[in-house]
């Protein structure tokens, strides 16, 4: 079975930079951050920023969890372009307002007793990124997992990588009732959240709701939507897409 193709709420505009039409809580625009197009010599000002705190995400968000992750190597590895440093708050509105920008964070503790580097941006969700976490977990030499939710349809999604080696994916759309992919078997987290079996056929109880892929995320991972307020490693890092 192939990802399905995520699109946002009224579709991609046309290009470079161009928002994306959803309908979050209104966010500044892409004025207020900054011109992102000519390098990011204006991507935020994070110049003695001392004390700031994290800024959480992960509702209608896309984003993928590295063990252990360098920024150097997972930007050369998904072939993003270096724009430099950027301020949590400006960051994580410039991944949810643009479609061909990512931010990655400071390593943070996580599951496992391991440090996680999370990347996360609406690019994830485009036929453009299709992550195969499988090689990028072979290419760094560490741990790779994906996550995406979209409340538009409760479209779901979940893979996890060790050594290069695909462990376990799971793709669900509420809307439907349809579990569009079933690779591995679900862990300990996943029957936490009522995960247990594959369904036999197209009739499944299988529900799935994006609190529950916060929860997997936290259980095997980092779950971002709970970083907010609490004291931040440094700021995020943002790249171009390729």
């Amino acid at each position: 079975m192939t990802r399905p193709q995520w699109t946002a709420a009224g579709g991609r505009p046309a290009g470079v930079g161009g928002t994306v039409r959803c309908d979050l809580r209104r966010r500044p625009s892409l004025a207020d951050l900054g011109d992102v197009r000519d390098g990011g010599a204006r991507l935020g000002n994070v110049l003695g920023v001392e004390g700031e705190s994290m800024v959480g995400f992960g509702y209608k968000q896309a984003w993928l969890a590295i063990r252990d992750g360098q920024e150097a190597s997972v930007v050369d590895a998904l072939g993003l372009r270096d724009l430099g440093p950027v301020s949590w708050r400006d960051g994580i509105d410039l991944a949810y307002l643009t479609d061909d920008r990512v931010v990655l964070t400071p390593q943070l503790p996580g599951a496992g007793e391991s440090r996680w580097l999370l990347v996360t941006g609406r690019w994830l969700f485009g036929p453009g990124a299709a992550v195969d976490v499988a090689e990028l977990s072979s290419v760094l030499g560490t741990e790779v997992q994906f996550f995406a939710t979209y409340r538009v349809g409760e479209a779901h999604r979940w893979e996890r990588a060790v050594d290069g080696r695909l462990v376990r994916a799971f793709g669900y759309v509420g809307e439907s009732g349809e579990v569009t992919d079933w690779r591995g078997e679900p862990d300990a987290a996943e029957a936490a959240i009522g995960i247990v079996r594959a369904p036999r056929d197209a009739e499944t109880d299988i529900l799935v709701s994006e609190d529950d892929v916060m929860r997997l995320a936290g259980a095997w991972s980092v779950d971002p939507s709970v970083l907010g307020a609490k004291p931040s490693p440094g700021p995020l890092r943002a790249a171009a897409a390729p």
